[in-house]
Parts: C-alpha cells; sequence; structure tokens
C-alpha cells in the first residue's frame, strides 16, 4: 500500500494525544488514592490536557486532506453500524470534548466534589470527565486500529496485533510526552511517567515484533498463476498492467525498492523502541530530564517511520496485476 503522509500524521498524532491524556487520568486515579501526592502534579493535568486537544485536533485536520471532498466528510459517520471508520468519525469528537471539558476543570478550577466512596474519597467533576475520557480514548484506539485489522485481504494487517499496536504506540508516545512536559510543569513527577513509558515501549516493541515475526511467515494465497489461470511454472511479469500510471498503481503500490523498505524497518526499531527506552533508563538513573525531551522527539520521528513501514508493508492482491516492474 502506498502510505499517505496525511494518514500517517493522523494516526500518530492521534496515538500521542490519547495517549497524553491516559497519562493524566492514570497519574490522577492513583492520587485520588494516595499512592501519589496529588499536590505536586495540580499545575500539569490542565496544560497538558490541551497539549492533547491540540494533538488529536492535528490530527483530525490532517485527515481532511487524504479525502476527495472535505465538505462531504460529516457523511462518512452514516455507516456506523458496520464500519468501523464511520465509528471512529464519532468517538474522536467525543473525545476532544471530553478532553477539552477535562482541561478546562483544571485550568478553570471549576472541579467541584461529585460523590464520595465509603472510604471518604472524593471524586471530583475532573476525576469523572477523565473515566468517561479514557474509556473514549481505549475506543478510539480500538476503532482506528480494526479499520485496518479487519480487512481480511490485507494479511499483514488482518491480526489483533494490529489493533495491540496502536494501543501500546500510542501509549507508549503519551506517556513519554507526559514524561518530557513534568519535567517544566511538575518535576517530581517526572519519574513516575518516564518509568510507565519505559514499560509500555518495551511491550510495544514487543507487540510490534511479533507482529513483525508474524508477517514474515505469511505465504502468499494467490500467485501470479492462480491470479491469470495458467499453471505455467515459469510466469513473470514484465509491465504494470497499464501504459501509464493509473489509480491502481498510485494508491496500492508505495512504488520503493525493497531495500529501503528493509531500511525504514530498521530505523523504526531503533528510534521508537531502542533508542527512547536507553533514554527514558536513562533518566530513570540520574535524573536527567533533557533526555526525556530527546526521548519524545525520537520516539515521534520512529513512530511515523513505524506507520510509514506499516503502510508499505500491505501487500495488497492486486499488484499480482498492476504492480509497477521494471
Amino acid at each position: 500500500m502506498r502510505p499517505a503522509l496525511s494518514v500517517i500524521l493522523l494516526t500518530t498524532l492521534l496515538g500521542a494525544g490519547q495517549g497524553l491524556f491516559l497519562a493524566m487520568v492514570t497519574h490522577q486515579t492513583y492520587a485520588l488514592f494516595g499512592v501519589l501526592s496529588p499536590g505536586g502534579s495540580r499545575g500539569l493535568y490542565g496544560p497538558a490536557a490541551a497539549v492533547s486537544l491540540a494533538l488529536l485536533l492535528a490530527g483530525l485536520v490532517a485527515s481532511f486532506f487524504h479525502l476527495g471532498r472535505p465538505e462531504r466528510a460529516w457523511r462518512s459517520a452514516a455507516m456506523w453500524r458496520t464500519s468501523w471508520l464511520s465509528r471512529e468519525v464519532i468517538v474522536l469528537p467525543a473525545l476532544m470534548g471530553a478532553v477539552f471539558l477535562y482541561a478546562a476543570a483544571h485550568l478553570a478550577g471549576l472541579n467541584p466534589v461529585l460523590a464520595r466512596l465509603p472510604g471518604g474519597v472524593a471524586i471530583d467533576a475532573s476525576m469523572a470527565i477523565g473515566a468517561v475520557g479514557a474509556a473514549l480514548a481505549f475506543a478510539l484506539f480500538v476503532c482506528t486500529g480494526m479499520i485496518y485489522a479487519c480487512l481480511k485481504f490485507l494479511r499483514e494487517w488482518h491480526s489483533p496485533l494490529t489493533v495491540a499496536n496502536y494501543i501500546l504506540l500510542g501509549t507508549a508516545s503519551g506517556f513519554t510526552a507526559a514524561a518530557a512536559l513534568a519535567t517544566v510543569l511538575a518535576p517530581g513527577e517526572a519519574t513516575f511517567f518516564a518509568g510507565w513509558a519505559l514499560v509500555f515501549t518495551a511491550l510495544g516493541a514487543a507487540s510490534r515484533g511479533a507482529s513483525l515475526v508474524r508477517n514474515a511467515r505469511l505465504r502468499p494465497v494467490s500467485t501470479l498463476q492462480t491470479a491469470i489461470g495458467v499453471r505455467h511454472p515459469a510466469i513473470r511479469q514484465i509491465s504494470q498492467g497499464f501504459t501509464a500510471g493509473s489509480f491502481n498503481t498510485h494508491e496500492f503500490f508505495h512504488g520503493q525498492a525493497a531495500s529501503l523498505v528493509r531500511s525504514v524497518k530498521w530505523i523504526f526499531l531503533a528510534a521508537a523502541f531502542v533508542v527512547p527506552a536507553a533514554l527514558l533508563a536513562g533518566h530513570l538513573g540520574n535524573g536527567s530530564h533533557a533526555l526525556l525531551a530527546a526521548a519524545i522527539a525520537i520516539q515521534m520521528a520512529g513512530l511515523m517511520a513505524e506507520r510509514w513501514f506499516f503502510f508499505a508493508e500491505a501487500n495488497h492482491p492486486q499488484n499480482l496485476y498492476y504492480q509497477a516492474v521494471a
């Protein structure tokens, strides 16, 4: 498949925004039950939620660049009963609304206590909004991942690992971003976020590695012989199927050399997982805040490369007919 920059930006930015919001809700939950002190983090939740909202909005804006008729985008929600894309279109603005309310509750100080648990734990408005938003964030991860995982004919994507990767990679980048923001807004909490970011980065590496191993073992269901109904063993494709470029050759094949695709794979493995993990571990070891800024910058670049590879790796069956061949 051809990796479209707009879709790469959409999925990468949305994942980071969702993960950053989940990081704030996770920290607030810990503080709610007394595991962490809430005092040093009160100036973090609101601004971090605002950054999360900005990332979600940037992803939404990026999505319009791969629409043929952007003015008809609203129609994409009409098929919510059967389409994961329609469900994503519905869940995304709902999540953005929850993140906005969460940020407003903290930034404006409009955070009344709504209820108390039997142990005396107070549930304020932001915590209730955060719980709803967290559920929506996970729902959005599932919707986005299932857009690709539900396509049976693209076997590289048709796996539960696709959804798991969207969840883990987005959460990892969100917690890394939270750690970097905490160095400025709540320095005492940076270690908490960095520790969880390291865990999710390791889990993401394991999940993405498993998908790479699985996809490397896939064997073609169709061949040139079965595609054209000729059983001769020495058939080879010598033309692209058209005398000029077409929608088929442009949209369903990346057009890059196999060596470049392999290089991108090793680049994203290093930039999305190995280097950020080392920087996060370095922060946990010596407390250097500069390492966290480098970690999020490198990890976001690595995740964009990972998403490019994700699309380029998927081999559409139509390429048996129309793939450009020298």
